[in-house]
């Protein structure tokens, strides 16, 4: 689909505002920064910003968006031949890199650790959950795993894996690389979960 000249204007502003708004959350805090000055430095408009966003805290919901749609791409160009265990090691790893090397750790920390991020954290019907549940029932069906276990329950504990391993980098700053962590930690979880 090719947008026309007033389709790109209009995504052009949204970026602009999405990106102030969270360069602003991260150096002021949430609670701390209004509409107004989101519109003031992002040099747009209320109008502008309420018809893009509904409300402030809609902000992270879009980034949680563009994240889940990362994953998507990205699991597009795994191997079908590769194990349920080395799509949801490859897929975490990749997750690390991008939330760490395109994001950064300060956008992170803000959109992680905000009150307004646990309904999409903690929301199963996410996209990455759905990716994870998938790889997961492959790898029952092939007898891969065990069935000790729910989907569910195995998505939830992989996930909070990710998480963890997200709030450690927060607070042991230099000292962990979630993209190292996050590995070891998986592995500690398929020695539990596989089937010998």
């Amino acid at each position: 689909m090719t947008l026309n000249a007033k389709q790109k204007k209009a995504l052009k502003t949204k970026k602009r505002i999405l990106e102030t708004a969270l360069e602003l959350f991260s150096q002021k805090g949430y609670n701390q920064v209004t509409v107004d000055e989101i519109v003031e430095k992002s040099k747009t408009s209320k109008g502008a910003f309420y018809g893009h966003f509904a409300s402030k805290s809609e902000i992270f919901l879009e980034k949680f968006k563009e994240i889940d749609n990362f994953y998507d791409e990205f699991c597009k160009t795994l191997p079908n031949d590769l194990s349920a265990k080395e799509k949801i090691i490859r897929l975490s790893i990749t997750q690390m890199k991008y939330l760490k090397n395109d994001l950064g750790k300060e956008l992170m920390q803000t959109i992680y650790m905000n009150p307004q991020s646990d309904k999409f954290l903690a929301d199963t019907n996410r996209r990455l959950y759905h990716i994870l549940e998938n790889y997961l029932q492959e790898g029952q069906e092939k007898g891969e795993f065990t069935e000790d276990f729910s989907i569910q329950e195995l998505a939830m504990i992989i996930s909070r894996c990710m998480r963890g391993t997200l709030y450690d980098w927060f607070i042991f700053e230099k000292e962990l690389d979630p993209v190292i962590e996050i590995e070891k930690m998986l592995q500690a979880v398929f020695q539990g979960i596989e089937n010998y």
